[in-house]
């Protein structure tokens, strides 16, 4: 990962622990999605959502996704108002990733305790599979 991208997703933590911090727990997850973009652009930082993710099989397009938000178009995130983050969330931003050129992506829990997870999935791997 590039220090690029390891300065954006540390800004991009900070900015989701204000929010959680101001926020707390027990919303909506679309209540912290609007809060954590309105405090994204605030930071300065470039951040759309939601976004529109195809998935092609065999050069057909076979569904679509939807993906919480996209920061300085090369970080996914996806939001999560869970008691916890389990594998399922895991997989789904994986799946997300795999489906993109994108490489990083963050899980972000704004449960009982704020809570956090990085994904890779390079470009590389993905032309592998």
């Amino acid at each position: 990962m590039s220090e690029e991208h390891r300065e954006l997703i540390y800004k991009i933590i900070g900015v989701y622990y204000e929010v959680y911090n101001e926020l707390g727990h027990g919303f909506l997850e679309s209540v912290y999605q609007k809060s954590l973009g309105l405090a994204l652009k605030s930071a300065g930082l470039d951040a759309c959502w939601p976004i529109a993710i195809p998935v092609s099989f065999r050069g057909q397009q076979v569904g679509q996704f939807e993906a919480d938000m996209l920061v300085e178009k090369c970080v996914l995130l996806e939001l999560k108002a869970m008691r916890a983050l389990d594998c399922s969330h895991v997989t789904q931003l994986r799946n997300y990733l795999r489906a993109t050129n994108i490489e990083v992506g963050l899980l972000l829990n704004f449960g009982l305790k704020p809570e956090f997870r990085r994904l890779l999935f390079s470009n590389l791997g993905k032309a592998i599979r």
